[in-house]
């Protein structure tokens, strides 16, 4: 597992020298067949990493969100999104990362959130969560009035979830902001927040953060708390919270078991 480790700090280090290239420079800027914007930077990371996976480990199978799916029926695959949270990106912010992750047999194993431009590495693997080298863990929340809530775009969940539900949930957080993207679940990895919500989202935003989350002491499901590659909607929380944020989010789903009345 420590080499799979290794490699994927040298590919994010890699990446990140074709992305830094490009950060805060005028580019051209696309949209793809979602809508969503895509860079030069992007693409030129993401292949800088497939040329590392092909040449290392070419038995590896590979789904990257810029160039597709490399030998799908591999047993090991690693799941890349070069640039999580490209608008950030384009925007000149220093709020986006790049997502590593490898699944053996369609289970996620190795999970990384590399921010280049401050150069912090959070790697979860081994059931333990470290950031640049060093253990982290969730902190303590005991109730969602005490929670920071942070969530990437709540207009989506308005078009995709229960938005008042989501009202609900906020009006009682301590606090809430739009810390998304990578960035949240970073943040609750490290102790900085308790909730991250994301109500649509694709494989490649979801693989890296589940090792991540887990072995920081959160739990991570889907927006109704199944398994969270069973669908297209991520909650991250706390453990001691995470049943209260599904229930009161799906108001109209069996309850999981909560502290919630």
């Amino acid at each position: 597992m420590q080499e799979y480790v290794d490699f994927a700090k040298k590919m994010a280090l890699a990446s990140s020298e074709a992305i830094l290239r490009y950060y805060q420079k005028r580019m051209n800027i696309e949209s793809k067949g979602d809508g969503s914007p895509v860079t030069v930077a992007d693409r030129e990371a993401e292949a800088v990493m497939r040329r590392m996976i092909i040449e290392t480990y070419p038995d590896h199978g590979i789904i990257g969100e810029e160039a597709g799916r490399y030998q799908p029926d591999a047993d090991y695959q690693w799941v890349l999104d070069p640039i999580d949270g490209t608008v950030n990106f384009i925007a000149g912010s220093f709020l986006f990362g790049t997502l590593i992750a490898l699944m053996r047999d369609g289970k996620p194993i190795l999970g990384v959130i590399y921010h280049p431009v401050s150069n912090q590495l959070l790697v979860g693997a081994n059931g333990e969560t470290r950031l640049n080298g060093e253990l982290v863990k969730v902190r303590s929340c005991q109730s969602i009035e005490s929670a920071t809530v942070c969530c990437s775009a709540h207009y989506e969940v308005a078009y995709y979830r229960d938005f008042e539900a989501y009202q609900k949930l906020v009006s009682r957080s301590h606090t809430y902001r739009t810390w998304g993207d990578c960035h949240g679940y970073f943040l609750l990895a490290t102790g900085g927040a308790d909730v991250v919500l994301d109500p649509n989202m694709r494989i490649w935003d979801i693989v890296a953060l589940i090792p991540i989350v887990e072995g920081a002491g959160g739990k991570i499901t889907d927006w109704t708390g199944g398994d969270p590659l069973s669908s297209n909607g991520v909650i991250a929380a706390t453990r001691d919270i995470h049943a209260d944020v599904v229930n009161i989010l799906n108001p109209d789903f069996v309850n999981l078991e909560s502290k919630t009345p």
